[in-house]
């Protein structure tokens, strides 16, 4: 027997409310008519702008057509779930920008310091999958968290979790931009909800503070120049030019959310998963180039930086050992760690040590 609209409404209620039991900040619900996005998406491709990014374009519209991915699909639970770390203090925008200014510290993504957000994720909007079985009994349904060819931002966007920020981010009145975002793409046919309106006005901070210059327009991001696609995403050597520009961020960049100043609303976790690990909201980058490849994948197991792998990993901490040298030439700490690993088995290791040796003057 069909459900009724009231039905609807009240299963529609129930879901957000278990989404918060399950730790999520806020859940939301959209329709999944993303035809509007089709020429934006093929523009940005046609560009080139997603670089090494081959996923982004091997599935040409279907990011744009859920009901491609999946058939029978009609709306999306949308979810957000914070991940600043709670141990966080009201100074941390303060504290974070002063490791960006310590040519020794090693900058690591607030996003990657505890575990991997897709398992966590992924197992929570399962979870809560279950939770509508348990209700309505079987349904059509699959879970996505930067998992699937799924335009994530603008379905929360739709389903008014907040507004896509000029940096291409999803932005939240009252909470920031430091959250996961995740999915159910579902053949209920819910209730949905208004989207929200944009809210930076004419503030650019976020353009103006990219290192890279990587925003090239308000959302137009040219994803071969940010720190996060260099240091994460390319697989092969940093490009030279490139390099002085990524400072002390050897995985990913928090400079176009840290800025904005809507993350003064930035609030914690609530789940103990995104707590920080291995202290890589402090180490410096000496310590952690000293890492076997052994001791990096074990610690960081359950990390969504181990995709990385241990070359690039090493790769990414010699440029900005390299960039050290700006604030003092010749560290010998610095110096003496890249010619430990000067006869690296990896090619392209070596030629980023040797690159960072020649700026500190130890060629």
């Amino acid at each position: 027997m069909p459900a009724t609209v009231t039905d609807l409404d009240t299963l529609a209620r129930s879901i957000k409310l278990w989404g918060r039991e399950l730790g999520f900040a806020e859940v939301r619900i959209a329709d999944v008519d993303l035809a509007h996005m089709e020429a934006p998406l093929q523009a940005w491709l046609d560009a080139g702008y997603h670089g090494e990014m081959d996923y982004m374009a091997s599935h040409g519209m279907k990011r744009a057509r859920p009901a491609e991915l999946v058939p029978g699909t009609v709306r999306a639970i949308s979810a957000r779930m914070n991940y600043l770390p709670s141990a966080m203090g009201d100074d941390w925008r303060a504290r974070e920008k002063a490791r960006d200014e310590d040519p020794s510290a090693a900058v690591i993504s607030v996003y990657a310091r505890g575990r991997d957000y897709h398992k966590v994720m992924r197992s929570r909007l399962q979870q809560l999958a279950e939770r509508i079985k348990g209700e309505i009994g079987d349904f059509g349904y699959r879970v996505f968290s930067d998992s699937a060819p799924v335009m994530e931002v603008e379905l929360a966007q739709k389903a008014g979790l907040g507004w896509r920020g000029k940096h291409t981010l999803l932005i939240n009145r009252q909470g920031g931009s430091f959250f996961f975002l995740g999915e159910i793409l579902i053949d209920v046919p819910l209730p949905v909800d208004p989207p929200e309106t944009p809210h930076c006005g004419q503030c650019s901070a976020c353009i103006q503070v990219c290192p890279t210059q990587a925003i090239l327009a308000p959302h137009k991001l040219d994803a071969r120049r940010c720190i996060s696609y260099l240091t994460i995403e390319l697989k092969g050597a940093i490009p030279v030019e490139m390099r002085p520009l990524i400072g002390n961020k050897v995985y990913g960049c928090d400079d176009c959310q840290t800025i904005c100043p809507w993350n003064k609303f930035a609030q914690r976790a609530v789940v103990p998963d995104f707590d920080e690990r291995h202290s890589l909201g402090s180490a410096g980058m000496v310590e952690l180039f000293a890492w076997t490849e052994e001791e990096f994948n074990r610690r960081m197991e359950g990390s969504a930086i181990r995709r990385i792998g241990h070359e690039r990993w090493l790769r990414n901490l010699a440029v900005g050992m390299g960039n050290a040298a700006v604030k003092a030439r010749g560290q010998s700490d610095i110096v003496a760690a890249l010619l430990s690993r000067r006869e690296h088995p990896s090619a392209m290791v070596r030629e980023h040590i040797e690159w960072a040796l020649a700026l500190h003057g130890a060629v």
